[in-house]
């Protein structure tokens, strides 16, 4: 009974040293695991150490490991970068990276943008557009095939003739339409949008007017002598405003001379009467 006793003994004392070298050994892999964790960090982090930069963030900030070398090193963001999407979580918010072909996505099987080479189509990324879609290569989505689409065609045109719509009894209408959608690379291209018919119409005279060489030189000739007669009347102006300025300066040189002639008259007559 007293060889139980001591052998029971022994076995607790046996058990309650291996848990405490445990202990030990689990605080001493955190002390090498967290060295130098301070509360005072920089950039939005709750918890850091200078090995592996923040442990813990802010509130509403997110935590992403970047790769520097070999050596990951964890950052607080306000938004995660590209490649990458956020989710939340009571304890700690963090950037997830999205699928290997998505640039960036909303979840892990959501994607907004592809990289290149892959086209968007219901937040996948997909090499090769489903049958009844088509790649847009500006874009980069697959998007519906888009057909050609035009107005109504306008009334017919007047009929006309080498541009004029009377001197003959035969000639064109012509109507248009417009274009309203344009095609997309795979949708049906658009029709023509003119057309032109023969027309019949009643003959009516033209107005007369002066053709060929000859009704161009009468018209020159015309202006020529129209031109004569304005530069004529001009220079009888001219002459006849000369002729008056002469005559005038002719009268003023002669009137001092009839003015004095009656003065010598006077002089004389007293000499007369003295004899």
């Amino acid at each position: 009974m007293q060889l139980r006793l001591i052998s029971w003994f022994f076995i607790t004392l046996n058990f309650m040293e291996y848990i405490g070298s445990q202990n030990a050994s689990r605080v001493r892999r955190q002390g090498r695991m967290h060295p130098n964790v301070s509360q005072g960090c920089q950039g939005g982090c709750a918890t850091c150490s200078d090995y592996n930069g923040c442990l813990s963030c802010k509130p509403r900030l997110f935590f992403v490991l970047e790769r520097i070398g070999m050596k990951q090193i964890g950052v607080c963001l306000s938004s995660c970068p590209s490649g990458y999407y956020g989710t939340r979580y009571p304890d700690i918010n963090k950037c997830a990276k999205c699928k290997a072909d998505c640039e960036t996505c909303f979840t892990r099987n959501f994607c907004t943008k592809c990289k290149s080479g892959f086209y968007l189509y219901s937040g996948k990324c997909l090499e090769k557009c489903p049958d009844g879609l088509e790649a847009n290569n500006h874009t980069m989505e697959c998007t519906s095939v888009v057909h050609c689409e035009t107005s109504e065609w306008s009334p017919w045109s007047p009929c006309t003739k080498k541009g004029k719509t009377c001197g003959f009894k035969r000639g064109n209408e012509v109507r248009v339409r417009e274009i309203v959608q344009h095609p997309s690379a795979r949708g049906n291209p658009c029709p023509a949008t003119s057309e032109s018919r023969k027309c019949t119409v009643q003959r009516k005279r033209c107005q007369k007017e002066g053709k060929g060489k000859k009704n161009r030189e009468e018209k020159r000739k015309k202006s020529n002598n129209d031109e004569s007669k304005e530069t004529r009347q001009e220079s009888k102006g001219r002459a006849a405003r000369r002729q008056n300025r002469e005559q005038r300066e002719n009268n003023n040189k002669t009137q001092p001379k009839k003015r004095k002639a009656p003065n010598k008259e006077q002089n004389l007559a007293p000499i007369d009467t003295a004899h």
